[in-house]
């Protein structure tokens, strides 16, 4: 099941309670005090891991708790600090404070992790508070309580490449033959209920990611279909291939259509349409198809190439021009969603305390 967002509670652990204790020696009349301190309960800790593509791990538990730390003992023992949670998410997830609406932290590449709920410290023993003037105390704190905060996490596909276009333009298919995904296709309006990945392998050192991103129709920027749930994946994409279909079976024009799909895109991130494009006539191997190839590039005044996914026309050409592309984006990968300073090893960072010191770095 594909799953790109949930709700879900933290809550870090509380912290052991400090204790009261006495030393009880033979002939030592006056032991003093020695109860030691609580442990500090545990983190809990959000990190990306490469291996999926889905927050359905992370959806069947609504409620998240951290270990809490063990109280103090006598003899100035300090309690067992709590063990950290560690919630394990794909990499290219969004955290974000519900309630607060800001972000806490993008994870983008494997082992970026975020601290969403510290553990509350350990309560001092009655050792901490001993004085000249109170020899005895006979008080000890509690442990404090862990932070706590209920969270959204997106899900953002990281692909090198974005297939893009209106329902049964031939998305699935080509993903289906320029990689080993098997995506359901039918000749059907939303055939695909959710995106589907495949690694596209080109000679034996070079390889890049392809995601079909589906459900885009007009209006979807307001939720009508389904790409209101999944516009979010294209954002994180280098390179759109915008695929359109010559002979619609509504009837409907291949320009209009290229136009409906960039409208939407400048509906709900401006910034997508400065994203490098590739345009690309689908089903190539029709009649006529040549003369609507034509008459696009004329109307777009671009170049459109033409592929048929069925014999294979146009395949090779595509292939190089997406390389081509990635290429020119080496030197600036990062889009606006995508900082490049959170790259590997980059550490984990708290989201702790006010909002407005702890925007993205």
């Amino acid at each position: 099941m594909f799953v790109d967002r949930v709700e879900i509670y933290v809550k870090g652990g509380d912290g052991g309670r400090g204790i009261v204790s006495f030393r009880r020696e033979k002939y030592v009349p006056r032991g003093g005090p020695d109860g030691g301190d609580g442990g500090k309960g545990g983190d809990v800790i959000i990190r990306a891991v490469p291996g999926t593509d889905s927050l359905a791990a992370v959806a069947h538990q609504k409620h998240w708790r951290a270990e809490a730390g063990k109280p103090g003992g006598p003899n100035n023992r300090h309690g067992a600090n709590g063990q950290d949670l560690i919630i394990p998410v794909p990499p290219g997830t969004l955290v974000r404070d519900r309630n607060r609406g800001y972000i806490l932290r993008d994870l983008v590449n494997p082992g970026d992790e975020v601290i969403v709920a510290r553990g509350g410290r350990g309560g001092r023993g009655n050792r901490a508070f001993a004085t000249p003037t109170q020899q005895a105390p006979r008080f000890a704190e509690p442990g404090e309580p862990g932070e706590e905060r209920w969270l959204i996490l997106e899900l953002k596909l990281i692909a090198d490449v974005g297939l893009i276009g209106l329902p049964n333009a031939g998305k699935s298919t080509l993903l289906s033959r320029l990689s080993r995904a098997k995506p359901e296709i039918a000749d059907y309006p939303f055939t695909t209920k959710y995106p589907n990945l495949g690694l596209v392998v080109v000679g034996e050192d070079r390889s890049f990611v392809m995601a079909d991103v589906p459900g885009l129709i007009e209006g979807a920027h307001a939720g009508h279909g389904l790409g209101h749930e999944f516009l979010r994946h294209v954002e994180r994409t280098r390179v759109l291939v915008h695929l359109v279909e010559p002979f619609p079976a509504d009837g409907s024009d291949p320009t209009q259509n290229y136009h409906v799909i960039r409208r939407e895109l400048q509906l709900h991130n401006p910034e997508l349409l400065h994203r490098p494009e590739i345009i690309v006539l689908t089903k190539a191997d029709l009649p006529d198809a040549e003369q609507v190839r034509r008459r696009l590039a004329e109307d777009l005044r671009q170049e459109v190439l033409a592929i048929s996914a069925v014999t294979g026309q146009g395949l090779a050409q595509l292939i190089q021009r997406i390389l081509a592309a990635l290429e020119q984006q080496t030197d600036n990968v990062a889009s606006p969603d995508w900082p490049c300073s959170a790259g590997p090893g980059s550490g984990s960072i708290s989201v702790s305390g006010e909002p407005g010191a702890q925007r993205n770095p």
